[in-house]
């Protein structure tokens, strides 16, 4: 079509989405050296691409990547994206209510892997955590929680695979009866919270005492349990019981709006 003018601000909104494809995960940084655009145009860009879910920035790390808009058929990452996209506005709008934050954990084999955190949005200081980052299964709050309110079949294969794990945060699993007992205990408190042995540390690593202390919840979608969610806090500032008294219900609440908002998406 010679001679036709060219929408300009579309052009630079295509190049944007062109470099995010190109390098998912981008900071404003890369996509500036991507694209030549000024910061402040690109923000005003990405703001509006954000606005119709073309773009989506990390709560985590303020990285921006493709949304679900654009998504064809996901694979097991882009799944996991998925829930961590619907979650960050949550977790962050729950940072601000209770000042402590948060962690999203999903499922990735022989152990669960941290895909967001409101670690740098909280006012208090803790120690901030990376995308991919692993726990384990057994002894953390988040990976009970999951296991406590799974499918039996899936929570089944789930110790099978670890019953055979020569890593020391995967020995409870060849104590089915003590496990089972833990399990049964946080499906009737309704929360679960790290094991008193586990002082912190990342799957398969040496354990570092990290002073923190944790309640989580799992993300339930009818049968499935997608994640579960957490928030996070000084083990010196309140007990495990003044805690959950005074915030459970608002995370319980967050991870309700977490899966309405993933229901809502698939529509």
């Amino acid at each position: 079509m010679a001679g036709s003018k060219v929408i300009k601000s579309l052009e630079r909104g295509l190049l944007v989405l062109q470099a995010l494809q190109m390098q998912p995960d981008s900071s404003l940084q890369e996509l500036y050296a991507f694209t030549n655009i000024s910061k402040p145009s690109l923000l005003r860009i990405l703001h509006t691409l954000g606005r119709s879910g073309l773009v989506t920035r990390r709560l985590a790390d303020g990285r921006y990547r493709i949304g679900a808009t654009l998504a064809h058929a996901p694979s097991r990452r882009e799944h996991r994206d998925r829930i961590a996209e619907a979650a960050a506005p949550i977790l962050q709008r729950l940072c601000e209510r209770v000042s402590w934050p948060s962690d999203l954990m999903v499922p990735a084999g022989d152990h669960m892997e941290i895909r967001e955190t409101s670690r740098s949005r909280s006012p208090i200081l803790l120690q901030e955590e990376r995308i991919g980052l692993q726990v384990n299964w057994l002894l953390t709050g988040v990976g009970r929680a999951y296991l406590a309110y799974c499918p039996a079949k899936e929570r089944q294969r789930i110790f099978e695979m670890l019953r055979t794990s020569s890593k020391a945060e995967d020995r409870l699993a060849r104590e089915p009866a003590r496990l089972n007992a833990i399990l049964a205990e946080v499906r009737a408190r309704g929360y679960a919270t790290r094991d008193p042995t586990h002082v912190g540390g990342w799957y398969g690593r040496p354990p570092h005492a990290d002073g923190l202390i944790s309640i989580a919840v799992p993300l339930r979608d009818g049968p499935r349990v997608l994640g579960s969610i957490n928030i996070v806090w000084l083990k010196t500032a309140f007990s495990v019981e003044a805690f959950a008294s005074r915030h459970l219900g608002e995370l319980q609440d967050a991870a309700e709006e977490i899966v309405n908002s993933l229901r809502r998406r698939r529509r």
